[in-house]
């Protein structure tokens, strides 16, 4: 085909992926060093893949890789909450509506498809699974910049962006993306940060992210307990602070509307469902791959930071059903709610 490059954006602006670009299959030395920085510091999460050149060389995962096309989809979904009487804690917008993972495999495969019509190729694909760094393949490809919270930014969507990407054997004729960092000398995400993740511009320190830490099953920190909010799945903080996310284009992907959570968490529901409750309703969110267990830790440490003793004994309920991974959790809440005069 002439211009394999315009065909392949046509197909993805008929499939409704937002944004697209295309980088070559070379190795991401530019971010070799931070990764090294990482592990050196003990930073690095237990979600990453540990061999350094295995996030970096695109041809250990796939040898034939040629170049690899990059899809962005925003998730910045206009959706007025209503405010039930209930218990509620909160969930980032990546996970308000139907997992993420789905919807841009998805579109992913569809446009695989497309290709496949107009040329033979080989290819493999990924959506926040691969070992490669997603966001540095994004800034390759002209996606966006890093912002000073980490988060890729886009001139037209701002950070409120999920990524994916196809790597190829396939010979794309583009130019190298160059785009710009805007961000200036504001430092608003930085201040922002509730336990100060962002330890210097562009210094993401994960294992301090309270997105993280809503994430994982290792014990957290005391000290970042009562930072943490009533956050019960990750943490917008510092996008929502983020002059770039304001005056957009917004998502018109209603798979990203929260219908069946509205955003929120009913916690007093969480504590007392069954798997299978709690499969039916939270199931498809991207979030509910950690499972209820550490929903639930969560959603007690939030009651903990509401500090209100009408919870305390719905947490004194919890801790008679002797789950051991919540025990510390409830034990603190208490100690949080008791000490308010």
């Amino acid at each position: 085909m002439k211009d394999l490059k315009e065909f392949i954006i046509n197909k993805s602006k008929e499939l409704g992926i937002d944004v697209i670009g295309f980088t070559d299959g070379e190795p991401l030395l530019d971010i070799k060093e931070y990764l090294k920085y990482r592990i050196d510091n003990n930073i690095n999460t237990e979600f990453e893949e540990k061999d350094i050149e295995k996030r970096i060389n695109p041809k250990i995962t796939f040898p034939g890789c040629k170049s690899i096309i990059v899809i962005a989809m925003s998730y910045n979904i206009d959706f007025k909450r209503h405010n039930p009487n209930i218990l509620k804690g909160s969930l980032s917008k990546s996970s308000w509506g139907a997992d993420y993972h789905k919807v841009l495999k998805e579109r992913i495969e569809k446009l695989i498809d497309e290709i496949k019509m107009a040329t033979d190729f080989e290819y493999k694909y990924f959506v926040d699974t691969g070992p490669l760094v997603d966001r540095e393949l994004a800034k390759k490809a002209g996606i966006g910049y890093y912002g000073k919270n980490c988060s890729i930014i886009n001139k037209e969507y701002g950070s409120f962006i999920f990524i994916g990407y196809i790597m190829t054997d396939l010979d794309i004729n583009f130019e190298k993306a160059q785009v710009e960092n805007d961000c200036g000398d504001c430092n608003l995400c930085i201040k922002a940060c509730p336990i100060g993740a962002l330890e210097s511009k562009y210094g993401l320190n994960p294992k301090k992210c309270i997105s993280y830490l809503t994430q994982t099953k290792e014990i957290i920190p005391d000290g970042y307990l009562d930072k943490m909010g009533i956050k019960i799945y990750g943490c917008d903080t510092c996008q929502l602070v983020c002059p770039k996310n304001k005056d957009i284009k917004k998502s018109n992907h209603e798979e990203f509307l929260p219908k069946d959570t509205h955003g929120i968490v009913d916690i007093k529901e969480l504590l007392s469902m069954s798997n299978k409750q709690f499969r039916d309703k939270y199931g498809s969110m991207a979030g509910s791959w950690r499972g209820k267990n550490i929903l639930k830790r969560n959603a007690i440490i939030a009651l903990g930071n509401m500090k209100d003793k009408k919870n305390i004994d719905l947490l004194l309920e919890e801790k008679k059903k002797g789950i051991e991974m919540l025990r510390p959790y409830i034990d603190w809440a208490l100690n949080k709610i008791t000490k308010v005069d």
